[in-house]
């Protein structure tokens, strides 16, 4: 079981929010942990950036082409 601290302020927000949600706050802190690490990139693709150096950035993908038109009036 993994322990975890919060400042008062936080853990009256976060038992006004379990509330607000009808869960415990166990449930609800668990839940929010849980989609937080869903939608995180894994530590291995994190560690694939700039690991190829003949991948372009945007700017380089724009050199060659001039300036851009003007944009007509949508009036």
């Amino acid at each position: 079981m993994a322990e975890f601290y919060l400042t008062e302020d936080v853990r009256r927000q976060v038992r006004k929010l379990a509330k607000f949600a009808k869960l415990s706050v166990s449930k609800w802190v668990a839940e929010r942990v849980m989609k937080s690490a869903e939608a995180s990139w894994s530590p291995e693709f994190l560690a694939l950036a700039g690991a190829f150096p003949d991948f372009h950035d945007a700017a380089d993908l724009r050199k060659g082409y001039g300036e851009d038109l003007p944009r007509e009036s949508l009036d």
